[in-house]
């Protein structure tokens, strides 16, 4: 557990069955770490999988799911219930990897925002070229493009997120979101054939 490890988790089925916002609520009102507790067994495993998943380093991923968790505690206050909680904590997982990853690097990587807006007279990518690839050659592909074209490609694909909750995690319009959305599967098809030779 990650905070009051000596105090029991609260065992009333009802109190087990909230929502998200109803604990989020209720450990506001009586800053009870039993309820954040709740919390945190709900959503550490997604958060560990995501920072895995993006830093590729187990131990440094423990070390982010952590940090996230605290940001998520002292930013708690903050959620405005505009988004599911659950699309708030991954905004706040991806952002942190990011940070993290660009950190690392010491080079920020160029935001496709800029492109957004841009007049865009390529093919769309049928969404059925990702969905239906070699996992292996999937893995690799995605290991070679920017960080914020693959992050944006996992929300879509791996975690099923719609438009609309990109949007709302990352403060952007639906069209901005589309528009990043097929940039990223354009570099993805780019990188594809370049190491493939397909397509």
């Amino acid at each position: 557990m990650f905070i009051n490890l000596l105090n029991p988790v609260l065992s009333d089925k009802r109190t087990e069955m909230k929502s998200d916002e109803e604990v989020v609520k209720l450990y506001l009102e009586t800053q009870d770490g039993r309820y954040f507790d709740m919390l945190y067994n709900r959503y550490s495993g997604k958060v560990f999988g995501k920072c895995i998943s993006l830093l590729k380093h187990e131990e440094k991923a423990a070390d982010a799911m952590q940090d996230v968790f605290v940001k998520i505690l002292l930013n708690l206050s903050k959620f405005s219930g505009k988004s599911r909680f659950s699309t708030w904590i991954y905004s706040i997982t991806y952002n942190y990897c990011i940070d993290t990853i660009r950190k690392k690097k010491k080079n920020p990587l160029v935001s496709v925002d800029d492109l957004a807006n841009a007049h865009d007279t390529a093919d769309d990518i049928n969404d059925s070229f990702l969905l239906e690839m070699n996992i292996k050659r999937l893995k690799v592909v995605l290991d070679k493009i920017p960080m914020k074209d693959k992050t944006i490609l996992l929300m879509k694909y791996q975690d099923e997120m719609s438009i609309k909750e990109i949007g709302l995690m990352t403060d952007k319009s639906e069209s901005a979101i589309k528009m990043k959305i097929k940039r990223a599967k354009q570099k993805f098809k780019k990188v594809y054939k370049e190491i493939y030779k397909e397509l």
